[in-house]
């Protein structure tokens, strides 16, 4: 069935989805990873990150971030150690910008921006080794399963994963700005706003905006992201940007985790079965907040399902 009932169970001690989502970021500690920077210069004459790490004789997979994410990302470390302990192989894409130093050009990316992505899997599977999967965190998500539609059957992977996915972007626009859920919305957006002063104090903007009067992401999707890129504005934007109505064109067997109570999406923004394709399957869990799902019986012994579940997913996959 393309919709499944997921095993996870959170953990007693963190109950609702904020302290599902807040509990990794705040205490969860990062392992230490020997990983190999390199820097790929872009046809347009700007540059993109990447880690690469992982057992060299593995399967090489591919980890895309979520909005202004990065290798210090909560998520980042403990997914990049599970697949090293489980024999993979392991390349992390710094969207632009989000590695520690501006990029170049004015533009940046976006919950769209699938060029990238497919740039950086050509030069991998040119200059390292074909990646047999990619998974996507949050908006990385969005992004992964906007290029394996667009790709359709001549996507280059063998499998995916995306995880807590924005399928609409004008609703996590609108989620964000309600509730307990308002606290992600200041920090991203203070993010959003920090990137974009520390990248406009190298280079002159072509943007008349005063960042820090921006108060939701639809405002400054309106007068950043969509002039920088090439929308009409943030609508535009999100109605074409947003994977949920490409997703029956995906080719690539493809899993998708989420949580029906994750607090950057509605419930009814969860795609229903007629919107996916055979080869995608979404598993819903009622528990786990956005990119949280904690089990384990004590603080002490706190458990990172998703790791688990991911790994398991491409070891039952011939990995």
């Amino acid at each position: 069935m393309p919709i499944t009932r997921s095993a996870f169970r959170p953990a007693w001690w963190l109950p609702g989805p904020h302290l599902q989502t807040l509990w990794p970021t705040f205490f969860r500690r990062r392992p230490v990873l020997s990983l190999e920077r390199r820097r790929l210069e872009t046809p347009d004459g700007d540059f993109l990150d990447l880690a690469l790490g992982g057992n060299p004789a593995g399967p090489l997979v591919l980890l895309l971030h979520g909005l202004e994410g990065s290798l210090h990302s909560h998520y980042a470390g403990g997914l990049l150690a599970a697949l090293e302990a489980a024999g993979f192989r392991t390349a992390f894409l710094h969207f632009r910008g989000c590695s520690g130093e501006p990029n170049r050009l004015p533009r940046s990316y976006h919950g769209g921006e699938t060029g990238d992505v497919d740039f950086v899997a050509r030069w991998l599977a040119r200059e390292v080794a074909p990646p047999a999967a990619a998974i996507g965190v949050s908006l990385g998500g969005n992004v992964l399963l906007e290029w394996l539609a667009e790709r359709g059957a001549a996507a280059p992977l063998h499998r995916a994963v995306a995880v807590s996915v924005p399928f609409r972007l004008a609703d996590a626009d609108r989620r964000l700005r309600r509730g307990v859920s308002r606290i992600y919305l200041r920090h991203l957006l203070g993010r959003l706003r920090r990137s974009y002063r520390e990248k406009f104090a190298r280079l002159p903007s072509p943007l008349d905006v005063d960042v820090d009067r921006l108060r939701t992401f639809h405002d400054f999707d309106d007068q950043v992201t969509a002039p920088l890129h090439g929308f009409a504005g943030a609508d535009d934007y999100y109605a074409r940007a947003s994977c949920r109505p490409h997703l029956k064109r995906i080719h690539t067997p493809t899993l998708i985790l989420h949580a029906r109570d994750d607090p950057f999406m509605f419930p009814d923004s969860v795609p229903g079965e007629t919107a996916l394709s055979p080869a995608v399957t979404l598993e819903l869990s009622e528990h786990g907040g956005h990119v949280g799902f904690v089990s384990g019986p004590w603080p002490w012994r706190a458990e990172y399902w998703l790791e688990r579940r991911i790994v398991d997913w491409l070891r039952e996959r011939g990995y």
